[in-house]
């Protein structure tokens, strides 16, 4: 079953944001400790108001186990989305001048994380959240869906390919290099 998540699912759902994100995690934390990113991503996933919020998450659950996790938002707001956790990492760090470039853009409906968790692989939950996203951004006014994925990860690429994503451009973010894909709905 697909819902909306709840600030208690932070601890199932910040690992599927981790593995989602692969090595930007680690720079969006600023640091390679797995345990302090997990609990970055475990506090913003609690709060309101941040791009990594519960308020922007559906989950997958079956037998109330969480297994897969979309995380999108509207593309016009990543700057007032971003700003807390800018702010934190500028606190809490000594990365002063966090500013990461804007991956997403004012009328899209952005996927910035979708993840299944390895034991889930295979069996239709990717499809189903990305079915439910879509469904999620034209509930909201949207008529552009966009995501970024990784330039070398052809599973991804394949997978949203074969839900109607097309390839926009190409954008650097953080360090690499990705296909922006989008999907027009209807």
């Amino acid at each position: 079953m697909i819902r909306k998540a709840k600030p208690e699912d932070a601890e199932a759902v910040a690992p599927l944001i981790i593995q989602a994100m692969g090595e930007l995690a680690n720079k969006f934390s600023n640091t390679t400790d797995a345990i302090k990113t997990l609990g970055l991503f475990e506090y913003f996933f609690s709060q309101q108001n941040n791009q990594y919020s519960y308020e922007n998450t559906l989950v997958f659950e079956e037998n109330n186990q969480i297994l897969g996790t979309l995380n999108a938002y509207d593309g016009g707001k990543l700057a007032e989305l971003r700003k807390k956790f800018t702010e934190y990492i500028s606190l809490h760090s000594d990365v002063k001048d966090f500013n990461p470039e804007e991956e997403t853009e004012a009328g899209e409906f952005y996927f910035d994380t979708i993840s299944v968790a390895p034991s889930a692989q295979g069996k239709g939950i990717g499809k189903q959240l990305i079915a439910a996203g879509i469904a999620w951004a034209e509930k909201t006014g949207h008529k552009n869906v966009g995501l970024l994925v990784e330039v070398e990860n052809e599973k991804a690429f394949k997978l949203y390919q074969s839900k109607g994503f097309e390839i926009q451009n190409k954008k650097k973010f953080m360090g690499g290099l990705y296909l922006h894909m989008t999907y027009q709905i209807a």
